[in-house]
């Protein structure tokens, strides 16, 4: 997928191959002409990955064709080559001013020649079998069950290419100003969170087919509502936009979402009771949307719960990690799951260890973690509690298939009470490990929780938790959503409780989306009017590579786990990279 976005910096490549790369050189101002490339085609050859600046992709990758280089991979979008040549030619590129930097291309390789869901306990056979999900797939598949998922988008991969996996809502991203990219899942996040909940290969014949991939609720349907480009960039307005949609829409055009999954997550300034996404989240919990939320990646930091999992009427899900083996005796919570405070503490963990996920080739996450997380041509690797949360959301489609008349109260119980504690006693467990398989047979019920309710009439600007996008130079700050229009959360909060903050296809008075389904597929509209930054939405549309966000990609889509050091070292046959 070509995600038009700007190149990859030599520092980024350093941060995804783990290796010591030489120093970039400085731009070189543009001469005329095509700069030649000096090669040096005979001496023994490797693979090099060689980004460009912005626009350069093309004429480098032409240049070393002319020469008699192989180039074995183009990505225009992100200015990345992949070319096998000799360490002579990779020495001229970094001469050549339309390059920035380049790399060895090494790859990380798995235990022996071939990889076997069978013995990897990061997949997702081993996922459902240690969670109690495949055992339950005589009778319990999550069939007729819609998973609201509010993501980078998702794309239709082998595993989610069907009108009964997969419904297209509305893309309230960046990216619905570019044609090619509406809907799509350019960033890679998404669709790997939609296979865990519901993937299912065409070939799937039920729990005893271990070749063909399923996710935790094979016949549950996502629903896909895009607020993070290509890139991963978002704002907290656009999240809340696609909350309160998923909440005014959830039993219209057929549909019936019963859950919803938020893989994401801010280190709000808000406390839960104020904060505008935590009561956007809150008011899909008391319409009776089963709202799970990833609890955090930063134990290495302050360890406190992100909003909205820290919500305490949310399922706030964190971690657990095989540590390497099928057994689930020796799991424990891995080292960046976070832990909360005295104040909220995750409910329950379930598996987020190198989980092999379903790969959108050529998005973004493939091109920055594909040389070392890539299993085969189908899968990469993620760790995060993104991917536990998936694991929950799953669970809760069965869950809801076999008791449709759970209330999200109900649920939650149920899946705590039935959680098996850890052997490693520890609060950042939760009541423990998910067990869906008890969850399915537990019959004590509660009615209902009694927190203070949020009120959502805080600060839009504190919500973000210093993740900010920038157009043109200018970061969006202040009480303003993308369209730079004054957003009064107090106003807002009691739109979104009466379920009236959309019109039609208009959200704090801008028009973002269509109106209804094409098929499969949300009728999208191209955005008008000015950004924040006064910039005009036409041109951002027609120019994607101008946006610099500086929010979501490697903070809180649980992207900086993508990274080496939080694989399970013992699945691979190097044990730890630097």
């Amino acid at each position: 997928m070509n995600t038009a976005r700007r190149p990859v910096t030599l520092g980024l490549l350093a941060a995804v191959l783990g290796t010591c790369l030489a120093g970039a050189l400085p731009a070189a101002a543009s001469t005329a002409g095509t700069p030649a490339v000096a090669v040096d085609s005979t001496s023994a050859s490797g693979t090099w990955l060689v980004a460009t600046t912005e626009g350069g992709a093309a004429a480098v990758a032409d240049s070393l064709r002319a020469s008699g280089v192989e180039v074995l991979r183009q990505l225009d979008g992100v200015g990345v080559l992949s070319v096998r040549a000799s360490s002579a030619v990779a020495d001229s590129l970094r001469a050549d001013p339309r390059v920035t930097g380049v790399s060895a291309d090494e790859k990380v390789a798995l235990q022996g020649s071939t990889w076997s869901p069978a013995t990897d306990p990061g997949s997702l056979l081993n996922v459902t079998k240690a969670t109690g999900a495949r055992s339950s797939w005589s009778s319990t598949t999550g069939e007729g069950v819609d998973v609201a998922l509010i993501d980078s988008g998702v794309s239709p991969v082998q595993g989610l290419d069907g009108a009964d996996k997969l419904l297209q809502g509305p893309d309230l991203s960046f990216d619905a100003t570019v044609p090619a990219l509406r809907s799509l899942d350019g960033f890679g996040h998404g669709t790997h969170m939609a296979g865990i909940i519901a993937g299912r290969d065409a070939t799937f014949t039920g729990a005893a087919d271990t070749t063909s991939f399923a996710g935790v609720a094979p016949d549950a349907r996502v629903i896909s509502v895009k607020v993070a480009d290509a890139y991963g960039n978002a704002d907290v307005s656009q999240i809340i936009a696609g909350i309160d949609w998923v909440v005014q829409n959830r039993a219209t055009n057929g549909m019936n979402i019963r859950v919803l999954n938020l893989s994401l997550g801010l280190p709000s300034g808000n406390g839960y009771k104020t904060d505008p996404l935590a009561h956007a989240a809150e008011q899909a919990w008391h319409k009776g949307i089963v709202v799970v939320a990833s609890a955090g990646n930063n134990a290495r930091q302050d360890g406190r719960l992100m909003s909205p999992a820290y919500d305490p009427y949310v399922i706030a899900v964190g971690a657990s990690d095989s540590r390497g083996t099928l057994s689930t005796s020796d799991d424990n919570v891995p080292d960046f799951s976070s832990r909360g405070d005295f104040s909220r503490k995750p409910d329950i963990v379930a598996p987020g260890r190198s989980i092999a996920g379903l790969l959108v080739p050529g998005s973004y996450l493939d091109q920055q973690y594909g040389a070392v997380a890539t299993v085969g041509d189908r899968f990469l690797r993620g760790s995060g509690t993104s991917q536990a949360a998936a694991v929950v959301s799953g669970s809760a489609a069965l869950l809801l298939q076999k008791r449709p008349t759970l209330t999200p109260n109900q649920v939650k119980d149920v899946l705590r009470n039935t959680a098996e504690p850890l052997l490693a006693l520890s609060t950042s467990q939760g009541e423990g490990q998910l067990r869906i398989d008890a969850a399915l047979n537990e019959t004590t019920l509660f009615s209902g929780q009694s927190h203070t309710k949020s009120n959502g009439a805080g600060s839009l600007d504190a919500a973000r938790g210093g993740y900010r996008v920038e157009s043109a130079g200018v970061l969006l700050t202040g009480e303003k959503d993308v369209f730079g229009k004054e957003l009064s959360t107090g106003t807002h909060a009691r739109a979104a409780a009466s379920t009236t903050a959309w019109t039609g296809g208009s959200w704090n008075g801008s028009t973002m989306t269509g109106t209804a389904f094409t098929g499969t597929t949300w009728n999208g509209v191209a955005w008008t009017g000015k950004d924040w930054a006064g910039q005009d939405w036409s041109v951002r549309g027609s120019t994607p590579a101008v946006w610099d966000g500086r929010t979501w990609a490697g903070g809180y889509w649980a992207g900086r786990t993508w990274a080496g050091r939080t694989w399970a070292g013992r699945t691979w046959a190097t044990g730890s990279w630097s």
